[in-house]
């Protein structure tokens, strides 16, 4: 099993009760797996605990036999090797296209090459900045910014929302793509059922912090 999560729990300061309730995920390696729910349900809260923005009150995460974190363990967000698109881009503004997506490349060594599926993109506005561009071109560069370090997980956390019906059709096939001829393991979450069956090999069901269902993204 390339990544495993057990008996993941969380709760916010301000809440009387957990947040995340018992989240468990096996995931083989290229797999692609969404978690699905309405606001409010806790799935982006899981993409948090598990890229390290916040501290679980339980549980336990492994990625290729590496704990990430445990009862004893707490690996640091920038030393997870973890990918994160974030819903509204999270684009450095006064950076060039070219300059956003380099920024995730320095911790590579001079043997390692970024990425080679960010040519896929389309990027051919290097030199412009975020605000000049459409919604569309901005997600497109923050995926790509994600992609190109070859994350051992990437996690989207809507990565459709903010785009409208034709850009949304056309992002999910590009990404899509991306991840199958990369092989890149993968987790989002999203609200809308047809992503989850565009793109999700599996798929997590999430009400209330409590997963409940489990499957196949073709039967949900």
């Amino acid at each position: 099993m390339f990544a495993e999560i057990r008996g993941l729990s969380f709760r916010y300061k301000n809440s009387s009760v957990d947040n995340v309730k018992d989240f468990n995920l096996e995931m083989n390696q290229g797999e692609v797996t969404c978690i699905l729910g309405e606001s409010g349900s806790g799935k982006s809260t899981v993409l948090r605990l598990l890229a390290g923005l916040e501290f679980p009150l339980n549980g336990q995460m492994q990625i290729n036999g590496k704990i990430l974190f445990n009862e004893d363990k707490f690996v640091l967000p920038e030393k997870r090797g973890i990918g994160m698109v974030f819903q509204d881009y999270a684009l450095f503004p006064h950076m060039t296209v070219e300059e956003n997506i380099r920024f995730g490349l320095t911790n590579l060594s001079k043997q390692e090459k970024p990425n080679e599926s960010v040519k896929c993109w389309n990027l051919y506005n290097a030199k412009r900045y975020p605000y000049e561009l459409s919604g569309g071109q901005q997600q497109r560069v923050a995926i790509a910014r994600a992609v190109a370090p070859k994350p051992s997980i990437l996690l989207l956390d809507e990565p459709f929302s903010n785009l409208d019906a034709h850009l949304r059709q056309s992002i999910r096939e590009e990404l899509n793509g991306i991840l199958k001829d990369t092989g890149m393991t993968s987790i989002f979450v999203t609200h809308d059922r047809e992503d989850a069956k565009s793109i999700a090999d599996q798929v997590v069901i999430l009400d209330k912090g409590e997963t409940i269902g489990k499957g196949k993204a073709i039967i949900i």
